[in-house]
């Protein structure tokens, strides 16, 4: 595993080699595992991701809270407004893998399973526009995970740990740099691509209303997807930025490290602590529910 984006990058531009094949070679170097079975497991990983996108999309799965259920299909089904159909799909889709975890159904943590929605919905929806193929899907994953496995030894991959920009701001930031990728980024872009997305998510916190990983969980996937989105189309358009993405990430993992506790997943703080929460899932002011852990 690669401690920094930037020993990635410049090993793959020294060697010749595409990023996805520099994560994958130094994975199968890890973990003794040949680089076609690794290719092999993605694969099985996408049809998971899009089962599950699919699943939601039904609109029939329903958490055993009652919190969350049916949003992603009616999401679907209201269509465009503001914004293309492009977007709103992705939304959709984030959302969709959201609730069929709330709702204990079959999911990807990718890397969190509170932040699950957002890679499978930015890069089926991808596949859908550009018509990728499962190839270059399972390359922009290699892309991702080499990005998600930077953010783990830096910072954080854990709400409990860092809030909610360790869970959903890593998601966005794998996110963008698949996308940057896929679009034809340089390496540079790449990194800008993270750089942005991330540095835009910076001191989220995590307050799962009940302690559950429902509300605001699944609306905050579907932000995640639009920020990586947006990082990766200022990246590709040429706009920079003047920190280094392992700078950035840093910053999360110093930012997590302060984070009172009450704003890491123990639903002692935030939108979990409001009036309206509480009553929502009926607790005393003076009650503390355990976080769960992803």
């Amino acid at each position: 595993m690669h401690r920094s984006l930037e020993s990635l990058l410049r090993e793959a531009r020294e060697s010749g080699r595409d990023v996805p094949q520099v994560v994958l070679d130094t994975e199968s170097a890890e973990s003794g595992i040949a680089p076609e079975q690794i290719r092999a497991r993605i694969g099985r990983t996408l049809s998971i991701m899009r089962a599950a996108i699919d699943e939601g999309l039904k609109g029939e799965v329903r958490s055993a809270s009652g919190l969350t259920g049916g949003r992603a299909r009616k999401l679907a089904e209201n269509g465009p407004r503001l914004l293309g159909p492009r977007v709103t799909t992705t939304l959709a889709r984030a959302i969709a893998t959201l609730e069929v975890n709330a709702a204990m159904g079959l999911i990807v943590a990718a890397p969190t399973a509170g932040a699950a929605g957002v890679l499978p919905a930015i890069l089926i929806s991808m596949d859908e526009f550009a018509r990728e193929g499962e190839d270059r899907l399972i390359d922009a994953m290699l892309v991702a995970g080499g990005v998600g496995g930077v953010i783990a030894h830096r910072a954080s991959l854990a709400g409990a740990e860092g809030g909610c920009q360790a869970e959903t701001g890593t998601a966005a930031a794998m996110g963008a740099a698949a996308v940057a990728w896929l679009s034809g980024g340089t390496h540079e872009q790449i990194e800008t691509a993270v750089a942005l997305t991330l540095q835009g998510m910076l001191g989220l916190i995590c307050d799962p209303i009940g302690g559950l990983v429902e509300i605001p969980c699944i609306y905050r996937n579907a932000s995640a997807a639009m920020q990586a989105i947006a990082g990766a189309e200022m990246a590709l358009a040429g706009l920079d930025f003047p920190v280094t993405a392992d700078e950035v990430i840093d910053v999360m993992g110093e930012v997590g490290r302060r984070m009172p506790s009450e704003y890491r997943e123990t639903a002692m703080g935030g939108l979990a602590a409001t009036p309206s929460a509480r009553r929502l899932v009926q607790i005393r002011p003076s009650s503390r529910p355990a976080g769960i852990s992803q």
